[in-house]
Order: structure tokens, then C-alpha cells, then sequence
């Protein structure tokens, strides 16, 4: 597995980061993609202002892995067949970029060769042009993440455990717009070997559906809401 053999910074086909040894954890950009596609079955419940990253700090809370239990697929392939083409159109429809600029947007964002992810118990599994890579993760706390824009987001981070995983990232942090525990629905996942530098990458944010979802209900959930 090149991706993640590398023992790189980056859990994607390109660089993620050229940010190693910033410490501040304040990122550059607004964090547009904590904006969109909310998931099917997602808790509403709780405010809509902490999902547009607008919280305080005593309502976020630890979260176990298996928050994000499952099997999950990357959503990059229908990206690059044109199945999230309408989705991108609709983005178009309300707001001021384009159907093309939102695509190249999230073709940036969305971008890995990471096809599938498997979690189970402290177990993850990352799969990649058809060879897979099991590590144990335990809990390794969040991070608070304030961006320019002024609002907020929640890096829930896990750390590899052992020495015999070379080709498997040290750290991987999910955000998933929620900052308590509940039942993850879709996720964007970020990983590498610096944790704080990994707090700076606000660029590419691989994103994850359920695999028993097929492209179009994607798309469909994508435009829900």
C-alpha cells in the first residue's frame, strides 16, 4: 500500500501537508466543507448552529471509536464518474460559485486512494487498490479547531498502537460535524504521522459514506439538505 506505507504526513494520492511543526491550532480557511451534505438518519436533535461550528466549549465531549463503527466507502469515486455531478449543481443554484468551481472544490477535498475504511472494535482497516492494512487505535483526546471565518469544528483523534504497523498512519482525526458522542453518518478523515501538523490541514478531507450506500443515494443526501 504506497499511500500508507509512505509513513507520510499525507492520506492521500497527493500532499496533504507542508505544514510540519506549526503548533498554532488555528487553521486559514473558513472550513467550508463543515457546511454541506449532512447524512441520512442524522440527529437533529441538537442545535444547527454546533453543526455550522458555532458551539461553546463545556458542550463537546470524549468519543469512543465506535462512534464511526462500519463499513465505509469513499466518495471520491462518484466525484470522478459524474454521479455527484447534480450535487454540485445544486450547490451552484444557492450560492455564488459555480457547478465547475464547487466540483474542483471537492475534487481537491474529497481526493484519496483510500477506497475503504472498516472499523470494528479499536480496529481500523484501510483499504487500497485492493490490499488492506489493519491497525489498533486508541483514544488519544480532541482538538478545537477555530478558523478565519469564525466558526468552529472538533477533531476527535485516535493514535496507533504498537511498532509493527509501518504502513499505517500514527494518527488518524475524524470530524464529523457532531462534538458528542452519537452514531457517526458520514465522516471526513485525516491522517498522518504529526498530529499537530495534521491540525492545520483544512485542504483535503476525505469523506466516507456507508458502503451499503450506492452513488446515487449519495448524491441524494448530499442535496437533502
Amino acid at each position: 500500500m504506497p499511500l500508507l506505507s509512505s509513513k507520510a504526513l499525507s492520506g492521500l494520492a497527493i500532499s496533504l501537508l507542508a505544514l510540519a511543526g506549526i503548533q498554532p491550532v488555528v487553521a486559514d480557511d473558513k472550513h467550508e466543507h463543515h457546511d454541506h451534505d449532512h447524512s441520512r438518519g442524522h440527529s437533529h436533535d441538537h442545535s444547527s448552529d454546533i453543526y455550522s461550528g458555532h458551539f461553546s466549549d463545556d458542550q463537546v465531549a470524549d468519543r469512543p471509536l465506535s462512534d464511526w463503527e462500519g463499513d465505509w466507502q469513499s466518495v471520491y469515486p462518484y466525484l470522478e464518474d459524474g454521479t455527484l455531478d447534480e450535487v454540485f449543481a445544486h450547490k451552484a443554484e444557492h450560492g455564488d460559485k459555480t457547478a465547475e468551481e464547487h466540483k474542483e472544490y471537492y475534487d481537491t477535498g474529497y481526493q484519496t486512494a483510500v477506497d475503504r475504511i472498516v472499523i470494528e472494535g479499536n480496529n481500523v482497516t484501510f483499504y487500497e487498490d485492493g490490499e488492506e492494512s489493519t491497525g489498533e487505535y486508541q483514544y488519544d483526546g480532541y482538538e478545537i479547531l477555530t478558523y478565519d471565518a469564525g466558526n468552529r469544528g472538533v477533531r476527535f483523534i485516535f493514535e496507533l498502537e504498537g511498532e509493527s504497523a509501518e504502513n499505517l498512519p500514527q494518527y488518524i482525526q475524524f470530524s464529523d460535524h457532531d462534538i458528542y458522542p452519537t452514531d457517526a453518518h458520514h465522516f471526513h478523515l485525516y491522517w498522518g504521522d504529526d498530529r499537530e501538523a495534521l491540525l492545520e490541514e483544512v485542504s483535503h478531507w476525505p469523506t466516507y459514506y456507508p458502503s451499503d450506500l450506492d452513488g446515487n443515494e449519495i448524491a441524494e443526501e448530499m442535496t437533502a439538505h
